[in-house]
């Protein structure tokens, strides 16, 4: 199965590394963005890649675990006009977009054609609200109400939606 992973801040990044620590051989990450001091509580970097592309900084991460990991790292941006060619040949996607116009047009554009994994709520700190919901093609992880601009962002939460989203991948996978 191919997996693209569409955004590699705290959610991204870290199923990435739960997908290379279960067995996964190869990925393929997109983003645009770069490492910030406020990524590194909850995102797979560390303090010396501050200013460098988020998919360069993960791909050298990931490669420390798994030395022989195929990464295909795009930087680039992932919009309506280009998503479909950006994720080709990918079975499933993980959706890991700050914005929810982004995630609204990666689970429209793609949700149709292969499995996405979405995450929506995912600040705060309760665990207890964490839900999964299934549409069609699309699998959804979080609390489906607390949004970044009226909580903060926590590692503990970030973690455990990415660990629900996981889990999802690897069931697909087998």
């Amino acid at each position: 199965m191919n997996i693209g992973i569409a955004g590699v801040g705290g959610i991204g990044s870290n199923i990435a590394v739960n997908l290379v620590r279960s067995g996964i051989e190869a990925l393929r990450i997109v983003d645009f963005d770069r490492v910030e001091p406020t990524n590194l509580n909850r995102q797979f970097y560390f303090f010396d890649q501050i200013g460098r592309l988020k998919v360069e900084a993960l791909t050298e991460n990931l490669q420390r675990i798994r030395p022989n990991l195929r990464v295909e790292a795009l930087a680039q941006r992932v919009e309506a006009g280009n998503c479909e060619q950006v994720f080709a040949g990918c079975d499933l996607v993980i959706e890991g977009f700050d914005r929810q116009v982004d995630k609204k047009m990666l689970l429209e554009t793609l949700g149709n054609t292969r499995i996405v994994i979405s995450a929506s709520g995912i600040a705060g700190f309760e665990l207890d609200t964490i839900g999964i919901r299934k549409l069609g093609n699309c699998w959804i992880v979080g609390d489906f109400t607390t949004d970044c601009a009226q909580a903060q962002l926590f590692a503990h939460k970030v973690a455990t939606v990415a660990n629900h989203m996981t889990r999802l991948v690897l069931q697909q996978r087998n």
